[in-house]
């Protein structure tokens, strides 16, 4: 992951555009880690960015994408590097726990995550602090899983992200990938290298949350703020795909459509 500064081409309006990237070039366990998996997703993959300037370059944030597939994690932590940032999840407590796994995700600043928390992608109290004193990014994803909607549409999510952007002031920066399908099917556990994958990421600006704030976080406040982000990334995804999504929103305690508040 070292190399010279780069420039790179946003696929949206053709700009040539240089970021700042103290995270990615000052030295870490991200380096020896992302020899591994950098090469892989270059050798496998084609990653077209639009948008990407609305990740932050400095400073705390909270990223929120879509999630349909096992690979995923790695397009996007590729992706957040490529971009300049330390790319950050939250993770499994139990993994922390594997020999060499768990020296990884813990030398690389990974967020570990009880079983009962991660049903609600709930961030710890004391990673959330670091995470604001340090200045870092974070990457959850607010559905907590892979989709279950039939045609990989988002679906409901969970309330952590929301909850930690508003607890803490952080920007929640809605993200939309489409492609990596092409790599790894949803459920599938077979790679399919080849052809090299085109996977299409587009940023979204910040989830304006100021209609939340001041006001107590409930559970109905955490829903309503939830679906808009869900929306958001909704939005993204539709531009990618050149469709439109379901009316309602995928319940995967029902297995159906529910009807969902739209906010303009």
């Amino acid at each position: 992951m070292t190399g010279a500064l780069d420039e790179r081409r946003s696929g949206h309006n053709g700009r040539v555009s240089r970021r700042s990237k103290p995270e990615k070039y000052s030295p870490s366990w991200f380096w020896p880690l992302g020899g591994l998996v950098v090469p892989f997703i270059r050798a496998t993959t084609k990653l077209n960015f639009i948008d990407d300037r609305y990740l932050p370059e400095r400073g705390s944030y909270v990223l929120a994408p879509n999630h349909y597939t096992e690979v995923d994690p790695f397009v996007i932590a590729v992706a957040v590097w490529r971009l300049g940032r330390a790319p950050r999840f939250l993770t499994k407590a139990s993994l922390f726990r594997l020999p060499m796994v768990g020296w990884m995700f813990t030398v690389t600043g990974q967020i570990p995550v009880e079983r009962a928390a991660m049903s609600r992608s709930a961030i710890p109290l004391e990673a959330a602090e670091e995470l604001v004193e340090k200045g870092r990014g974070v990457v959850i994803y607010p559905e907590g899983t892979l989709t279950r909607e039939p045609d990989m549409w988002p679906m409901r999510g969970k309330t952590g992200a929301v909850r930690l952007a508003l607890e803490h002031d952080l920007p929640l920066v809605p993200m939309a990938q489409w492609g990596s399908q092409g790599l790894l099917p949803r459920y599938g556990k077979k790679l399919h290298p080849w052809p090299r994958a085109k996977v299409d990421l587009k940023f979204g600006p910040p989830v304006d949350l100021s209609r939340f704030k001041g006001r107590p976080m409930d559970s109905a406040l955490l829903a309503d703020a939830t679906e808009l982000l869900m929306q958001h990334i909704t939005a993204l995804l539709e531009e990618l795909r050149g469709e439109k999504a379901p009316a309602g929103r995928w319940d995967p305690k029902t297995k159906g459509q529910t009807e969902t508040g739209r906010f303009d």
